[in-house]
């Protein structure tokens, strides 16, 4: 009877707590999948570390000696471990080329990343959600055939394409802007604004259209909903219908795919970093992965990983936050 008591007097978890509970928990087992997945690929590279470090005329009791104080002998379960355990205490490991710790390397990088990709969302994703509205609202007009046409091309262009031609144009030919996006420590504020404005564009320009195209969907969808219906015989105008009744109905996918493709601008930010030049993450992995700097591409490669699983999670939450449906399933 006591025990029915306190079941009864136990209150119930709310089930939004427990979808966002079930979210994070999910994120966490995908993360720590990802780690096997992000060290397994790291083993398997081709090439010998010790002879990368020490050069073709080393010696086999110095490369045996290095792999011994590097630890290459041990059993690969027990390295994960080892690294597992590092990186739950902030130890990323130390650089196999240049002897320093991966976080004091890292961390400059892993901000010019932020500072890019911050200001090629700030540029993609307002002009996604309007000319999203605008489609809309001209629908099956020249301009929705347009904005769907650029759209389409757009999205049928590489990112290394985009690149080279913005460079052609308007660093080669118009001279506007730096061919390389040099940034450091110091620079001023408009100097860096212009020598990332043609890495960030490139980025705009790749996420672009779809968060345009899935804006476009999700809205079109709720204009079929009989209350749009009953809006157009009020006499509401076709701009107040789309603004007031369906955009704040069509917020729940269009958050899921914003942040979507913010998770793609900072995982996808390798090729765009390494046609410019800029001094990033893409750029750093790409560097320390042809030098088979296995602790600098593991660090980075969870990083990414993490990044992306949270803007996923993050995406799941704002979309069971918004949507009544998703907060109460049954």
């Amino acid at each position: 009877m006591l025990a029915d008591g306190l079941m009864r007097a136990r209150p119930a978890m709310s089930p939004i707590v427990r979808l966002i509970a079930q979210r994070i928990a999910l994120g966490i087992l995908l993360l720590f999948l990802a780690s096997i997945l992000i060290f397994a690929g790291t083993q398997i590279l081709p090439g010998d570390v010790a002879q990368s470090i020490l050069g073709q005329q080393a010696t086999p009791e110095a490369l045996a000696t290095l792999r011994a104080e590097l630890g290459l002998n041990d059993p690969a379960y027990f390295r994960y471990f080892r690294w597992l355990g590092g990186v739950l205490t902030g130890d990323l490991g130390t650089s196999l080329t240049t002897r320093q710790e991966v976080t004091a390397t890292l961390l400059p990088r892993l901000w010019n990343t932020l500072f890019l990709t911050f200001w090629a969302a700030i540029l993609a994703v307002p002009l996604a959600i309007i000319l999203g509205l605008v489609s809309v609202r001209y629908r099956n007009r020249w301009v929705d055939k347009l904005i769907s046409g650029l759209a389409l091309t757009s999205t049928s262009l590489p990112e290394f394409f985009i690149g080279y031609l913005l460079v052609y144009l308007c660093a080669v030919k118009l001279q506007w802007f730096p061919s390389i996006s040099t940034i450091y420590d110091g620079m001023p504020f408009l100097d860096k604004i212009k020598a990332i404005a043609l890495p960030a564009t490139a980025l705009t320009v790749v996420v672009l259209a779809h968060m345009m195209r899935m804006t476009r969907a999700a809205i079109l969808n709720v204009m079929q909903s009989a209350y749009i219906e009953t809006a157009e015989l009020k006499g509401l105008r076709p701009i107040e219908i789309i603004r007031c009744h369906a955009f704040p109905n069509a917020i729940a996918p269009i958050i899921n795919v914003v942040m979507l493709n913010l998770a793609y601008l900072i995982v996808g930010v390798v090729v765009v970093e390494v046609i410019f030049v800029y001094p990033g993450m893409g750029q750093y992995l790409v560097d320390h992965v042809s030098k088979r700097d296995v602790p600098v591409v593991q660090a980075v490669g969870l990083i990414f990983a993490a990044v992306y699983i949270g803007l996923n999670i993050v995406a799941d939450i704002a979309a069971i936050v918004a949507n009544p449906r998703l907060r109460h399933p049954k």
